[in-house]
């Protein structure tokens, strides 16, 4: 990543709690909470809410999605890339107007309209219109390190553009 933006929160290190698990995901979740529970931020004016439902260790069904991978919801695995970031989710969020994101919106024609924030290529944070446009929901956010991805989003970026 070349040079990260003032606005962009540093990465949070296992090695940071002693290569403590618990500890380390009690940090995370920390952060979580304060950025999507104890309040929320808004998007275009709108407010971002996460997925609450179903709590798992006593943690938001939203936090595992930006914390684990898995299409399976009862065995979604932690990724620990995911949760260095989890403060760049509501940064990006909330800097989407920032020249290193990119946001577009896709209609998957499945679960309605998704909404991509994507800073510089590597970190993608996508949210759902809730509520008849009046919200949005926060579904998941990931780093787009494989190149495979990276093309995926490039093309749905491009489609979006020349809509």
């Amino acid at each position: 990543m070349s040079s990260a933006p003032a606005w962009l929160p540093a990465i949070m290190m296992l090695s940071d709690h002693s290569g403590d698990w618990q500890r380390f995901i009690d940090a995370v979740y920390a952060i979580f909470h304060r950025d999507f529970i104890a309040s929320q931020p808004k998007f275009e004016g709108k407010w971002v809410r996460c997925r609450r439902d179903p709590i798992y260790d006593g943690k938001e069904a939203g936090f595992w999605h930006c914390t684990s991978e898995g299409r399976d919801e009862a065995n979604r695995r932690p990724d620990l890339r995911r949760c260095e970031r989890i403060g760049w989710v509501r940064a990006t969020i909330e800097n989407s107007a920032d020249s290193s994101i990119d946001v577009w919106v896709r209609d998957d024609g499945r679960t309605g309209l998704k909404t991509h924030v994507w800073f510089n290529e590597e970190y993608l944070v996508v949210l759902g219109q809730r509520k008849k446009g009046q919200r949005f929901q926060l579904i998941t956010a990931f780093c787009t390190d494989r190149r495979h991805t990276i093309e995926k989003k490039r093309k749905e970026r491009a489609r979006y553009r020349n809509d």
